[in-house]
């Protein structure tokens, strides 16, 4: 039986599995199978083996496990036979087989007298043989060999007269003789050119009855779903996206370091090391050397200059590469180099390296580099190489060349890297040897870092960085620097939604340098503190710095800083973005910032054209400007940057509400896959579209985005997500508390309420205009009233935070629309269902908020139900349907399937009219719902998933008025829209066909 008890599930596999599920089932039916299981070690083939010894047993077959070990020189013969036997000698249901080959109990007794003479051994073999085939007779057998690669002379040769003469050998005729299957595993990556069972292996595979299978390393996806499935804490992402990296699809080497994050161990863990380290302690001295010199040199090495770093004569080298070649620890690549096969193999063989020796090829390959000139593309290799060498002060000129090649290569993330490395350094070597420059000094330095890690999207990391450069700043500072460190300070205080603190240091920024004689860095000063002044709500004051700074910008021809106020002022003056005269100034901002080579102002500009377009309800004319906005971010290395993680959310919002939802889900996968730190930017709408679907584990993957330090974005989304699937349970008092306390986390320094208050507080209304008609319902008037004085709360919150007071104009056509459906919600907890109100709502989404129009239409059928307008609220109902079908928003149709037939709002059309308006699919799906089909069947049947199917049944229901499957089919035919199936062995027929014609075509 399975010896091996896993708790953790299987992830992926599904192909192998149905592969080996399906050879079982041969084997029961009488065929006889036999298939080779190769892997590395840990890729999961005792996993799966024990997965598919489960089904087997499950389906009523006998399963047996043998298992080879590492016993060196000195190998049992016939150990994993031996063990097998033992099981079944120790099962009374098995003691007739065994007696009748007596011959098998020498192997029980240590296996001495069988193996004296070829003659002995046949008859072992034979006798063997015989066991399994009874035992096959008795009841289908899955017979288990796991590490082959151990396996002794003698247990290879059992396998070889049995998979070639023995039990998968047909009768006479070519009958099959044995309920029987072998599935045998061995680790690829242990076979070097010598090993004794590569020859037996290429001889069984010819054989008609063996197959061969490869456990290929597991996808990234399914190793994340590993580490998430091993581990009960919550693992940050970045930790998570770390172990997969260094994992590289091997299962056990996951699950080794997901154990090490609980001691928070650095390097490889101690008994994966071990593991490691086997086949490289197999080497020759020279091999192990070699391979020593490459770990040094990292995952891939050059040939030329492994050799001249390694310094012992060409064949020898070659002789000691070939055998890491043969033991699988190096592979030959492309361009005369030669790879580890695995990094974590390569870890291993580093952390065992003493120091000393460590750190003199470290200086031994910086020495080399250096030595084949100044390359860029080279320094950040000769920069990790002095630094491990303890070169420091050629290790922080190798640091800065780095940074400044990874900023010309528009790489941020790796030039934040290299500019921290040299501050690390900066302190450490003596100022005689530090590189000179202009801008080469700590506090420079330490401003160029935070830029990078402000367009590498890392803000808070920024704001830290320029905290470090303002405690640097000495008394006797240049003004200027210090204004400059102050205002990007306060830049990427905003990023962060610090704003009060942004303000006051731009403020500060602005007083240090005086506007006249007019100069660069006031310039820039004064448009940050343009930004912070409007953020906390002193527009008077942003609106009249910005003009004088622009004027100034204009005489001292800053282009870009132009540009930058031109947005600044678009925002500020007039009817703002949204009017034609702010878009044209935003156009001129966009060509100013991109004749200047500014892409993060150009940005900034393309930004707040498109939302601009949002705003003002223009959907489809938002998207080629967050196109044109993403491209430049793309080619300018900037895609983590503050404006383009913008711009990514607002394109998945706009494919949101225009109801393009598999479109947002798609690009939502492939921005977590580029961006997978960057929390609601790039999850958000898809968490609506899952909500909307009925997946109610979008809360939880919601609730994830308010861990760590506070993210406005995150919190927002969370805010927006949880309230809604807190209404869809029917819990209005978690609807109101996680409305209001996102509205107060979201609330800026200067108490200006968030736009999206008056979404919020609309979403909580729907759930407490739920529960007082729920209550009106049981003539609980007292507590409805209660409810009725939160609904009012929530209404006037809602009211004054779209009208904006002074701070600005009134909210665009989103906005007003969900005001309107707040102002409906309100109407119906107060006094009932409202159709004038509800029908506003309807209006007001209908700018392009497909979805939300669809369930304001629901409330709309509802109210004109309510007041007897039938046939009125069938249109609607029937409008609100088609919607909840085309995007799969199953609780809406839910909904309106049971509004439909409460209401009997579907006896209203004719006869005729019910057929019309049943779709050809509907048609196909009723024909098959009348044979009793489910939804599983229906779906295979017409080639669609059981999901698909069960919405299809679902608008059947309503379309027919029916409250059941089989009234549904009974009113079909009663009214004549389907005809009886034919009965008896005309039905089986066209079954036979059907499922025919589907496995030919490969389904």
């Amino acid at each position: 039986m399975p010896q091996t008890s896993f708790i953790t599930p299987l992830i992926g596999r599904e192909e192998e599995l149905a592969r080996l599920s399906g050879l079982l089932e041969r084997a029961r039916g009488g065929e006889a199978r036999a298939v080779l299981i190769a892997g590395d070690a840990g890729v999961g083939k005792t996993r799966m083996l024990d997965e598919v010894a489960g089904q087997a047993a499950g389906d009523g077959m006998t399963v047996l496990t043998g298992h080879c070990v590492d016993l060196g020189d000195v190998g049992l013969p016939y150990l994993p036979f031996t063990e097998v036997l033992g099981v079944l000698a120790g099962d009374e249901r098995f003691a007739d087989a065994l007696a009748a080959h007596p011959v098998v109990d020498r192997l029980l007794g240590g296996g001495t007298d069988a193996v004296r003479d070829m003659g002995g051994r046949l008859r072992l073999f034979e006798g063997i043989a015989g066991v399994l085939a009874d035992l096959a007779d008795i009841a289908p057998l899955l017979l288990v060999l796991e590490d082959l690669h151990w396996a002794d002379q003698s247990s290879r040769d059992l396998l070889r007269f049995l998979l070639s003469r023995g039990i998968l050998q047909r009768a006479a005729g070519g009958a099959p003789t044995h309920r029987l299957a072998v599935f045998a595993s061995y680790r690829a990556d242990d076979l070097h050119r010598r090993h004794p069972l590569r020859p037996l292996l290429a001889e069984l595979v010819r054989l008609p009855a063996v197959e061969r299978l490869e456990l290929r390393p597991m996808a990234d996806a399914e190793v994340t779903r590993l580490v998430r499935a091993v581990e009960d804490r919550p693992l940050p992402d970045a930790t998570v996206r770390r172990i997969v990296e260094r994992a590289e699809g091997n299962a056990f080497y996951a699950e080794e370091l997901v154990a090490a994050t609980a001691t928070d161990v650095g390097g490889v863990p101690s008994g994966l090391a071990d593991v490691l380290l086997i086949r490289f302690e197999q080497l020759s001295d020279t091999a192990q050397q070699v391979l020593r010199t490459a770990a040094v040199a990292g995952r891939r090495v050059e040939h030329d200059l492994l050799r001249e770093a390694v310094g012992i004569p060409e064949d020898e080298l070659e002789s000691a590469l070939r055998e890491a070649v043969g033991r699988q620890l190096l592979t030959p690549g492309d361009g005369d180099t030669y790879a580890f096969r695995h990094a974590l193999a390569r870890e291993a063989v580093y952390a065992d390296l003493l120091p000393g020796e460590r750190a003199r090829l470290h200086g031994a390959f910086a020495r080399l580099l250096a030595g084949r000139g100044h390359r860029a593309e080279s320094a950040a290799e000769r920069a990790h190489h002095y630094r491990e060498s303890h070169d420091l002060p050629e290790a922080l000129a190798a640091s800065l060349e780095a940074a400044d090649h990874a900023q010309r290569v528009g790489a941020p993330a790796e030039e934040l890297r290299h500019l921290e490395a040299a501050l690390e350094l900066w302190s450490a070597v003596d100022a005689t040897e530090r590189p000179t420059g202009e801008g080469v000094d700590q506090v420079t330095l330490t401003l160029r870092a935070s830029a990078a890690a402000a367009h590498a999207g890392e803000a808070h990391r920024a704001v830290s960085l320029t905290r470090a450069a303002l405690a640097g700043v000495g008394q006797d500072a240049d003004s200027e620097l210090a204004a400059r460190v102050r205002y990007t300070l306060a830049g990427n205080l905003m990023t962060v939604d610090s704003l009060t603190a942004a303000f006051a240091y731009s403020s500060e920024a602005l007083a240090l340098i005086p506007a006249d004689p007019p100069s660069r860095t006031w310039v820039w000063a004064a448009a940050t503190h343009v930004m912070a002044a409007r953020q906390v709500g002193a527009s008077e004051t942003a609106l009249r710095i910005a003009r004088q700074a622009l004027a100034i910008a204009e005489q001292l021809d800053v282009a870009d800083a132009r540009a930058d106020l031109l947005v600044s002022l678009a925002t500020l003056e007039g009817g703002g973005r949204r009017t034609p005269e702010g878009r044209e100034r935003l156009r001129e901002a966009r060509d100013l910032a991109r004749g200047s080579g500014n892409a993060p102002v150009e940005m900034r500009a393309l930004f707040n054209l498109a939302v601009g377009c949002f705003e003002s309800g223009d959907l489809d004319e938002c998207l080629p400007w967050l196109t044109e906005g993403l491209d430049r971010a793309r080619r300018a290395g900037l895609l983590s940057s503050p404006y383009p993680l913008e711009m990514r959310y607002l394109r998945l919002l706009v494919l949101y509400t225009l109801g393009r939802w598999d479109e947002c889900v798609g690009a939502a996968a492939a921005d977590a896959e580029v961006l997978p730190a960057a929390g609601g930017y790039t999850v958000a709408p898809a968490l609506y579209v899952a909500l909307a679907r009925g997946d109610l584990g979008a809360a939880d993957r919601a609730r994830a985005l308010l861990e760590g330090p506070f993210d406005w974005m995150g919190t927002l989304v969370a805010g927006i997500v949880l309230t809604e699937a807190a209404a869809q349970r029917g819990e209005p008092e978690a609807a109101v508390e996680r409305m209001r306390s996102t509205v107060t986390a979201l609330t800026d320094d200067a108490g200006t309420l968030p736009d999206v208050t008056v979404r919020l507080a609309a979403l909580a209304l729907s759930a407490v205009a739920d529960r007082t008609a729920a209550l009106r319902l049981t003539g609980d008037e007292a507590g409805s009233r209660g409810w009725a004085d939160t609904a009012t709360e929530l209404r006037d919150l809602a009211r004054s935070t779209a009208a904006r007071g002074d701070a600005g104009p009134p909210q665009g056509p989103e906005g007003q629309a969900w005001l309107a459906r707040a102002e409906a919600e309100w109407a119906r907890a107060v006094t009932g269902p409202d159709a004038a109100a509800w029908a506003n709502a309807v209006e007001a989404f209908d700018f392009g908020d497909v979805y939300e129009r669809a369930r304001c239409q629901l409330r709309l059928a509802e109210a004109l139900l309510a007041a007897d307008r039938r046939e009125e609220a069938a249109v609607q109902a029937r409008a609100a349907r088609e919607t909840a079908v085309r995007f799969g928003a199953t609780p809406l149709l839910d909904q309106l399937t049971s509004l439909i037939r409460r209401g009997r709002l579907s006896d209203t059309p004719s006869t005729a009219d019910r057929a019309t308006i049943l779709t050809a699919r509907e048609q196909d799906v009723l024909r098959l719902l009348a044979l009793g089909r489910s939804n599983r069947q229906i779906g295979e049947e017409l080639f669609i998933s059981g999901k698909t199917a069960s919405v299809h049944v679902s608008n059947i229901l309503g379309k027919l008025g029916a409250a059941s499957r089989t009234e549904a089919v009974a009113v079909a035919y009663r009214e004549g829209l389907i005809a009886p199936e034919p009965s008896g062995s005309d039905r089986g027929a066209s079954s036979s066909t059907r499922a025919a014609g589907r496995r030919s075509r490969g389904f």
